[in-house]
């Protein structure tokens, strides 16, 4: 079992993410356990002061480095190789797949959910094996990437997904090659005259697949060149499906030089 430890001073905030869906169905499985700690219980004052003013001056609040450590020093006594601490925060790389089928591997992840204007750099120095950022951009606090990470690595661990091929097929599934997931199609084969490509209905398994990974490097060019620029060459050119932007044609036609070229 998988054990995800959240520290966070807003408990109740997690009673609905993980209530529904495949994170649900895994902790109802026994494949998943989530334990959610509330950071004030480690304070000793009558407000429960959890957070100062920032040392140099500057706006906002700081959380304070003693409650956070004597939580995790609680909730953990002793430490093991299994176990990881990540705290969230701005700062830190950005959470990718590769990011969530590492933690995956581990047998106990506590996250802490930073707030206000940050955490005392000294969990991230002292404590924290690891700080993780859900994106460039700034949110109110770490609960909501906390909630993402259980549900990205949720997802990865055997016997969650009803087909275990889901997880592989997926978007950013190959650490290999970041190639997002093909287009998906379903009934009916005809909607308001937008038709199926006929290759998915004709059962020809070989060609499907051929298909679906030229269409898969076609919508990458398209959506993230970012990632078709970073893609390893092959001798296989995706077909343009349907029209787009120039800038992203311009992506799309570089990747099909590229595959063609190798």
């Amino acid at each position: 079992m998988t054990v995800f430890r959240i520290l966070t001073i807003f408990p109740e905030f997690f009673s609905g993410p993980f209530a529904y869906g495949v994170v649900a169905k895994a902790k109802e499985a026994g494949i998943l356990d989530i334990r959610i700690h509330n950071l004030r219980d480690w304070t000793y004052d009558r407000h429960k002061t959890v957070d100062d003013r920032p040392f140099g001056g500057g706006e906002g609040m700081v959380l304070k480095p003693g409650p956070i450590f004597e939580a995790v020093e609680s909730i953990w006594p002793e430490r093991s190789p299994g176990q990881r601490i990540v705290l969230l925060s701005a700062q830190g790389p950005r959470f990718d797949q590769a990011a969530a089928r590492r933690l995956s591997l581990y047998d106990e992840v506590l996250l802490i959910c930073g707030r206000y204007e940050g955490v005392d750099e000294r969990v991230a120095e002292h404590l924290a094996d690891e700080e993780i950022s859900i994106g460039d951009f700034v949110l109110s606090g770490g609960e909501l990437g906390a909630a993402l990470i259980v549900d990205a690595v949720a997802r990865l661990l055997p016997g969650v997904l009803g087909n275990e091929a889901s997880a592989v097929r997926e978007s950013f599934s190959d650490p290999a090659a970041n190639v997002l997931d093909c287009p998906q199609y379903t009934r009916p084969a005809e909607f308001r005259g937008w038709k199926t490509p006929e290759v998915l209905l004709n059962g020809n398994h070989a060609e499907i697949e051929k298909w679906r990974r030229r269409a898969a490097l076609e919508k990458t060019a398209r959506q993230r060149p970012d990632l078709a620029a970073a893609l390893p060459l092959e001798n296989e050119a995706p077909k343009r499906t349907r029209k787009r932007s120039s800038r992203a044609g311009s992506a799309a036609t570089e990747l099909e030089n590229k595959e063609v070229l190798q």
